[in-house]
């Protein structure tokens, strides 16, 4: 693991917004797929010891990924993705929302925007989620930024591990 790369979390309790900044040592186009590509996804996708489980996943504008969180109990936490906005490469972003099995959105959810960029082979993605409660966001900011940093270093041990085998 490089110590040496960007990680910045910001919140914005006012604008109910959070700014992740993630350096990643790996070209633009492996990051890019892991964050868009579901078998990818669900390597590493959620904190451990749960595990990611895609349904289905459709990237394409109007699209969605319809995914479970699941514990080693067997616990199921189930999210609806749908994509918004697709520019290849360099930018994605999806409305999010927790839901039951059979996706019944709990709302309200959170609006994510993502940016790529590559210098020098190592890969920033910038994330801006956009809550539209206050509450929501208040309710789940703790968790998620403990559990969103270890899904990120489980990125990076899978993109290095890819890298490799290159």
């Amino acid at each position: 693991m490089n110590n040496h790369l960007l990680f910045d979390f910001n919140v914005d309790k006012a604008a109910k917004t959070v700014y992740i900044t993630r350096e990643f040592n790996a070209g633009l186009d492996l990051v890019w797929d892991a964050f868009t590509q579901a078998d990818l996804l669900d390597q590493w996708g959620a904190p451990a010891p749960m595990q990611a489980k895609t349904k289905y996943m459709d990237f394409k504008v109007g699209g969605r990924r319809f995914y479970a969180m699941i514990s080693p109990d067997g616990q199921e936490r189930w999210a609806v993705q749908e994509f918004t906005s697709i520019t290849p490469k360099t930018n994605f972003k999806m409305y999010n929302a927790f839901s039951d099995e059979h996706e019944n959105r709990e709302l309200p959810g959170s609006e994510w925007d993502y940016n790529f960029s590559e210098e020098n082979g190592r890969t920033t993605v910038n994330i801006i989620i956009f809550n539209e409660s206050f509450e929501r966001l208040e309710r789940l900011l703790e968790g998620f930024k403990i559990g969103f940093t270890m899904t990120l270093a489980n990125l990076e041990n899978l993109l290095s591990t890819l890298s490799e085998k290159q």
